[in-house]
């Protein structure tokens, strides 16, 4: 079994962040670089694919829709599900750009996994629901007839939440991982039961508890 963890296309927020004050974060656009991006990783993505028939779960977010639609994927997607629990961590309706700025200074101040956005969620409360995606996912490819392979088209965060679940490590190593880059991928295979990721994530800093990432290869 194997799981592809592809992040969106560069999107109107990564560019413009008093673009949440304006938009709702679910329908934030790619930018044309970010559609660029998507284009390009098509390639990268059927190269990994080599032939094999692929299921596709993705954040119905805007960003993340349009990033698969412009992978380009074709016949090889058997399936696809708008799965929302691959959604990006809820900020709480529109933004207040002022509160904006406080809350980032207090995220990271009280670490990102606990700290709770008024209206909004915690990385704990991404991470529950990720564990019953996680649950749901590893059930589904073990029936017949599901591909061995599946696609997930999501977010920083969450990516690296849904890695911190399915491999265990520690919270303060997570919140010492960065974000892939926009349309970045990673690659999780199964072999013996064993999860192992194709390469780590970059760190910002070396994880407080000493705890590193693994296992790799």
């Amino acid at each position: 079994m194997r799981i592809i963890l592809l992040r969106h296309g560069q999107s109107l927020g990564n560019v413009d962040e008093l673009a949440y004050c304006r938009i709702p974060d679910h329908s934030l656009p790619l930018t044309e670089v970010g559609e660029r991006q998507a284009r390009e990783a098509g390639p990268r993505v059927k190269r990994l694919l080599d032939g094999e028939r692929v299921a596709v779960y993705v954040s119905p977010y805007v960003r993340t829709r349009s990033t698969l639609r412009h992978l380009d994927l074709g016949g090889q997607a058997e399936r696809t599900v708008a799965e929302p629990r691959l959604r990006e961590q809820d900020w709480g309706n529109l933004q207040d750009p002022v509160q904006q700025e406080v809350l980032k200074h207090q995220r990271h101040a009280f670490g990102h996994f606990f700290f709770r956005l008024p209206n909004g969620e915690s990385g704990a409360d991404v991470d529950d629901r990720l564990a019953a995606f996680l649950t749901d996912l590893e059930a589904r490819m073990r029936e017949p007839g599901h591909p061995a392979t599946a696609l997930v088209v999501s977010h920083g965060l969450t990516i690296r939440l849904l890695c911190r679940r399915l491999f265990g490590w520690s919270i303060e190593l997570f919140e010492s991982l960065s974000n892939l880059d926009t349309c970045e991928d990673r690659v999780l295979a199964n072999a013996g039961g064993e999860w192992r990721l194709d390469r780590p994530f970059d760190q910002w800093r070396a994880s407080p508890d000493g705890e590193a990432q693994g296992p790799i290869g």
